[in-house]
């Protein structure tokens, strides 16, 4: 047969089959898989990617790709997307870069092609400078292929870290993460989970009962409300797909699209001037009286609305994203109502992670403080309060962003310089004329520098109420700091929202010039 007699190829059969391609890579393995998915009340990796973006934003990468390998039966099974779906979409009209795994197709597990889809992605998200949300729902690295898989989640270990800083990084978890793949959700910004369906640990209760003897389930090892409450590793839990991802969507509004950028600003109803007169009720002037720093930070913030990270872990001091004036600021508080506002070990890591991470994507810092000191006891100073107290210290040290310290009530001994003082770097402190900033509370204080005095009186407890009285007056009057140029103002608590706000208008050009270096050396 000449070549005149052979029948030309139509660009419309070749576009035909093009779709026809793409409708099987987009409807997966087959119906039963899909039913098997939501019958476990879990998504799709597709209808969490429709959920996640704005309509009809979603752009797809390597739809087709297949992997390559052979034996153990693969050769055989070659599903187009190779079990992740991975591409760029809009969230709130901004760029997004995702990845999510379709447990339909080799349980999400990871070979060679999944990873590098992967790759691919991080490495577009980081060259256009947008975020990166990874949905994860895997059942880990392919066995059948060997190394490989394992090389996979080191390019995806390596890229994460390339973009520590650079672009915000969200893992969602959906499903199992055992093992290895568990450190790229540790690596990332935040990572959010669902109760019931999403797991991580490194290793599962089968091998923690072989090795230790230990029985527990895996929500027990490694659920949501264990990660949220107890290890830290989760900053949200929810009790659905859904609503975690309409968070995730709203957690995207208040970050920049990478660090070159500040995050975006709403118009506010909310008048900057306003006064917040309602803080003269909310916190008690005794020292001692708790209250919740949450009506505060509502009392303060934008028509009262916070966005809180690790609500539930490390409940002594709160990390909270707000907008005063438009703006999105970064809150650290202590919680008064929760031991009492004391730093330990858990609050100096999860503020000390959270001021790096408003420094990293330049989020101004706003830090209340009312805080008795660092909690006492063996078992803080053996498991390293010092250095795990220095990982806070550092933290403020090392920030560049505009810096605002308001002094509520309490401020004493090495807490009070670690919650972001003067002498620190803070750009600006502020106080309420209900402070006390001292090396530690007046009881204390009297019975150390006065003992000898109050052992030899006639009447012990006069004496030493009398002491106390004198070293309030002498060392820790509401403007002792201020005489000193260690706070710039005393201010009605009236008008903490508008001097909040003209601060942070006044910080909005800063700019600090660090050494040259490679990079610090925290006490990690």
């Amino acid at each position: 047969m000449t070549i005149s007699d052979r029948s030309p190829v139509r660009i419309q059969d070749r576009t035909a089959e093009l779709a026809e391609i793409k409708a099987r890579a987009v409807a997966g393995p087959d119906t039963g898989a899909t039913e098997r998915q939501h019958a476990k009340g879990k998504l799709t990796a597709r209808e969490r990617i429709e959920t996640l973006l704005d309509e009809g934003s979603f752009h797809e990468v390597e739809a087709l790709r297949r992997h390559r390998a052979t034996g153990f039966g693969l050769e055989g099974k070659k599903p187009h997307t190779d079990g992740v779906v991975t591409g760029w979409g809009t969230v709130h009209g901004r760029t997004v870069f995702v990845y999510a795994h379709d447990f339909r197709i080799f349980g999400g597990a990871l070979g060679e092609a999944h990873a590098q889809k992967i790759h691919k992605v991080m490495d577009l998200a980081l060259a256009a400078g947008a975020p990166l949300v990874s949905l994860n729902d895997g059942a880990g690295a392919r066995i059948q292929e060997g190394v490989t898989a394992l090389a996979g989640y080191g390019g995806i270990f390596r890229r994460n870290t390339q973009a520590s800083g650079v672009i915000p990084q969200i893992s969602v978890m959906l499903g199992p993460c055992a093992g290895g793949a568990a450190y790229s959700p540790a690596l990332t910004d935040f990572v959010f989970m669902v109760r019931d369906i999403s797991q991580m640990f490194i290793t599962g209760p089968d091998v923690v009962k072989a090795v230790t003897g230990e029985e527990i389930t895996h929500n027990g090892l490694g659920g949501a409300d264990v990660h949220t409450s107890v290890s830290g590793v989760a900053a949200f839990a929810y009790d659905d797909e859904e609503s975690c991802l309409e968070d995730v969507r709203f957690l995207l509004s208040l970050l920049p699209s990478n660090n070159r950028e500040t995050a975006p600003r709403e118009e506010a109803a909310d008048p900057a001037d306003r006064r917040t007169d309602n803080l003269l009720h909310l916190v008690p002037a005794h020292p001692g009286q708790a209250y919740d720093i949450r009506t505060v930070i509502e009392e303060i913030a934008d028509d009262g609305e916070y966005f809180e990270v690790h609500r539930s872990w490390a409940q002594n001091v709160v990390c909270a994203l707000a907008r005063f004036d438009g703006h999105v600021t970064g809150i650290v508080a202590n919680q008064p109502v929760s031991a009492a506002g004391v730093l330990d070990i858990p609050a100096s890591e999860k503020a000390a992670r959270f001021v790096q991470l408003c420094d990293a994507f330049n989020i101004p810092i706003l830090t209340l403080v009312d805080v008795p000191g660092f909690l006492p006891g063996v078992d803080q100073e053996h498991h390293g309060i010092i250095r795990h107290g220095a990982k806070l210290l550092y933290a403020y040290c090392n920030a560049t962003v505009p810096r605002i310290q308001l002094i509520l009530r309490k401020a004493y001994g090495g807490a009070y310089i670690v919650m972001d003082s003067r002498s620190i770097g803070t750009d600006i402190s502020l106080a309420w004329p209900t402070n006390e900033i001292a090396v530690m509370g007046a009881e204390g204080a009297a019975n150390v520098i006065f003992r000898r005095e109050i052992a030899a009186a006639e009447d012990p407890d006069t004496e030493r109420a009398q002491k106390i009285k004198e070293y309030k007056t002498e060392l820790m009057h509401p403007y002792y700091a201020a005489e000193r140029g260690l706070v710039d103002d005393v201010i009605d608590p009236a008008e903490t929202r508008s001097a909040i706000i003209a601060a942070l208008t006044m910080l909005r050009t800063k700019h600090a010039d660090t050494p040259s270096r490679k990079h610090g050396n925290p006490p990690l």
